[in-house]
């Protein structure tokens, strides 16, 4: 399910974090914990929350909620050396804080 920016700037309080996936070399999209459900961010007539650089994708989020962020890479390794046992997630989660950005950031 998605959620658009709008909407998520008015239920702040109720985010529990941001996920931002690493989906390609450098492109990026969102995600919002909401109430333990993840929901994908999306822009009102641009569709998905996409941007091609990590600080670019935390300064957007920044402005909506102070809360945490991790930064998810989903791995695929697996799957291209043709292991022959069932497949895992091979998720990797990494906290990239709440603090606030820095000023010369801005």
């Amino acid at each position: 399910m998605k959620i658009y920016l709008k909407e998520l700037g008015r239920q702040s309080g109720r985010i529990n974090r941001f996920i931002i996936e690493s989906v390609d070399l450098s492109l990026y999209i969102a995600y919002a914990e909401i109430d333990r459900e993840e929901r994908v961010i999306a822009e009102e007539g641009k569709g998905l929350l996409k941007r091609h650089n990590l600080l670019a994708m935390k300064r957007v989020l920044k402005k909506i909620a102070g809360c945490e962020m991790v930064l998810r890479q989903r791995s695929a390794y697996d799957e291209m050396v043709g292991h022959s046992y069932p497949a895992s997630a091979n998720t990797l989660e990494i906290s990239l804080g709440d603090a606030p950005l820095p000023e010369w950031l801005h």
